[in-house]
């Protein structure tokens, strides 16, 4: 039993009480995709396209309820997280293939979550990048070895709630166009030049650490040795919580895109720098904005590094079929690979912005790495037993995969021009 299974296991009716006592696994992921990645990716999709690009959080947070959900799933009924099922269950050349594209995904999320963190230091307090990277890392790093579940858990959800805040206060002061703004949440366009910002904003909302994180999170509570009963009251649970949290990440990310469209799309300035944000508010609506917009981005980037860093130990613990343990070496060289072979990444960035861009980018890549075996897995019989995915559950779940790799395709042929 790992260090995070001392969440309580009691089964009792379905309250809306009880229901909070459970709130927690899908708002430790939800901070995942408001990290600094979604920050740039959707201040790039508001300033360059204004409100056109809606539709794409939108479509991002349907495929990701459902996959998050499927994550989840796999935990609470196995008791093993994707990557020690990928890891029992998988011939070597996929497991190698799934595992070690999401390990390269850890690193490139950590290289947007530290970059994003050292950014916000640097608006604040003018501190060179590479110093608030590494501080960062060690408060990944801190919070970790910490070993108290119960407090990360707190604080994750207290940093979503600071950062929504901030973009409700952004929101609050700029002139937005609501009547485009519910256009573009449910029209699809494709305007030119707009696919690597699409795919980036896909990336940046269906992650694929946070896939992995998700059905950790889930599994340590290891519900699946106490019958059938609570296995079924839990997926109950689990599917209100990821809903919940995924509703919360896509009113952050849609706040995003609005402001920047507001601000920036309105006055012809596209932005190609997080500072460039700052320097912009300010003198429109003054200093608060600015250095709330810098706290924002701060707060985002520290709790995401955090999960950024436990994803990547998931991953690697995984491969040898073990559970994530702070105390265990091959969680904390997972760790290790995550924070440092980010902040080497960093350290060889010529241009933040643009690296960030392109890590989510490089997310969006790996997905199909990593949906379609959660999908074999959650389908299998062998695997999953009666809670093996349906026939119709299965077929949506393949859609699902279809459109990301679609998309993917699409990407690749458009950089190939």
């Amino acid at each position: 039993m790992n260090w995070l299974s001392h969440i309580g296991r009691q089964a009792s009716r379905l309250t809306s009480l009880e229901l909070f006592r459970y709130i927690g696994p899908g708002f430790f992921v939800t901070v995942g995709f408001i990290d600094p990645g979604n920050w740039v990716t959707n201040v790039a999709a508001g300033s360059q396209f204004g409100y056109q690009l809606l539709w794409v959080v939108t479509l991002s947070t349907i495929i990701l309820i459902i996959i998050q959900h499927n994550a989840a799933h796999l935990g609470i009924v196995t008791g093993l997280c994707l990557s020690e099922a990928a890891s029992k269950f998988f011939k070597p050349w996929l497991r190698i293939a799934m595992l070690g594209s999401a390990m390269i995904a850890c690193v490139a999320t950590a290289l947007a979550e530290l970059l994003g963190a050292a950014i916000g230091l640097n608006m604040l307090t003018g501190l060179p990048l590479i110093f608030g990277a590494i501080l960062s890392a060690f408060f990944s790093a801190w919070m970790l070895f910490s070993k108290n579940y119960q407090r990360l858990e707190k604080w994750i959800m207290g940093f979503v709630s600071l950062i929504g805040l901030a973009f409700v206060f952004e929101i609050c002061l700029a002139d937005v166009s609501w009547a485009q703004t519910f256009v573009g949440w449910v029209t699809p366009v494709f305007p030119a030049g707009a696919l690597p910002v699409i795919m980036g904003v896909l990336g940046a909302v269906v992650m694929p650490h946070n896939i992995f994180l998700h059905s950790e999170v889930i599994q340590s509570r290891q519900w699946n040795e106490q019958g059938d009963d609570v296995i079924k009251k839990q997926l109950k649970y689990e599917f209100f919580d990821t809903l919940t949290g995924m509703a919360a990440g896509w009113a952050i990310n849609s706040a995003m895109i609005i402001m920047a469209a507001a601000v920036f799309y309105k006055q012809g300035i596209v932005v190609n720098d997080l500072p460039q944000v700052t320097l912009t508010l300010e003198p429109i609506f003054g200093r608060a904005s600015a250095v709330v917009f810098a706290l924002g981005l701060l707060f985002a980037g520290l709790s995401s590094s955090v999960t950024a860093a436990m994803a990547g130990g998931s991953v690697f613990a995984g491969i040898f079929i073990e559970p994530f343990d702070i105390n265990d070496p091959h969680s904390r060289i997972g760790l290790a690979i995550t924070l440092v072979g980010a902040l080497a990444m960093i350290m060889l960035l010529a241009n933040p912005f643009k690296g960030i861009l392109w890590s989510q980018i490089a997310l969006s890549l790996q997905l199909p790495f990593t949906i379609i075996p959660l999908i074999m897995l959650t389908s299998s019989k062998k695997v999953m037993g009666g809670y093996a995915n349906k026939p119709y559950g299965a077929a949506v779940l393949w859609i699902v995969g279809l459109v990301v790799i679609g998309l993917n395709v699409a990407l690749l042929v458009d950089l190939a021009r």
